[in-house]
């Protein structure tokens, strides 16, 4: 999980404002939200690529009791570009095995992160074909059924595209092949692309079966870039999530089984 970033954009105006991954949503900080999720969906272990006031991340994470399921690994250059702590986290999405990689600025329902460790591909990217198309959103074109292009920009024709949520899903090659890539950007000096940007590589020169997408319009998240989506998270999507989660945890039938003397959950 990336979450070594200053948060320049969200516009605060004292000398400390907090990692973005601190930022308080209801009575939990986005990190508490991510650490019940994944946990939840059996995740083992998650990494955070630190910089910006990690000490006081470290800290929100003793305060949790969650030291023996996140650690931090500490980006020096955090001020430059994202694609650095990907770089710093490369050990990480190489050491095998399939992987989460995510941003940590997200607010989201637990049916996204479901979506994703449960679609049936080995390399998946979230797509929300619901928001306002403009310079910010990174963009996910798809064209007869296939991924043609991955960027803040559109460059390709396509039939519908969407907003990338930042979240994904890859396999061991595909990891190691991302990082191969961040690797040559950094040679080239390039140390202020998004990291995006490798993934994009990857995607559009593998084969067509290698990516796919889950289409996860109206399910309720938000990226924290500027205080307009804190006041959006706070106002809408919170309740939203806060919502769809009673509903979940309504539809959890539990009734006795009688043959085992034990419960069944349906």
């Amino acid at each position: 999980m990336l979450a070594a970033g200053i948060g320049e954009r969200l516009g605060f105006t004292t000398t400390k404002p907090p990692p973005k991954v601190l930022l308080r949503f209801g009575d939990k900080s986005l990190l508490q939200y991510h650490i019940e999720i994944l946990k939840r969906h059996g995740i083992d272990e998650l990494v955070l690529g630190v910089g910006y006031h990690h000490q006081d991340i470290e800290r929100e994470i003793a305060a949790l009791g969650a030291q023996d399921f996140v650690r931090t690994v500490f980006n020096e250059d955090y001020e430059e570009g994202n694609i650095v702590t990907l770089w710093t986290l490369r050990d990480e999405l190489c050491r095998g095995g399939p992987i989460l990689l995510m941003d940590a600025d997200v607010l989201y329902s637990e049916d996204v992160v479901e979506r994703l460790i449960n679609s049936r591909q080995e390399n998946c990217l979230l797509l929300d074909r619901g928001f306002d198309q403009g310079d910010e959103p990174v963009k996910i074109c798809v064209r007869d059924g296939e991924i043609v292009e991955f960027r803040k920009w559109l460059s390709a024709e396509f039939d519908f595209c969407g907003e990338s949520v930042g979240f994904f899903k890859l396999s061991e090659e595909v990891a190691r092949k991302i990082i191969i890539q961040t690797e040559l950007y950094l040679r080239q000096g390039r140390r202020h692309e998004p990291y995006e940007e490798t993934i994009r590589d990857v995607l559009l020169t593998s084969p067509s079966s290698t990516f796919a997408f889950e289409d996860i319009t109206g399910t309720p998240w938000i990226e924290i870039d500027f205080a307009a989506d804190i006041e959006r998270a706070n106002a809408e999507i919170l309740p939203r999530i806060l919502t769809a989660e009673g509903n979940r945890r309504a539809a959890m039938i539990i009734k006795p089984d009688m043959d085992r003397g034990e419960t069944q959950r349906l």
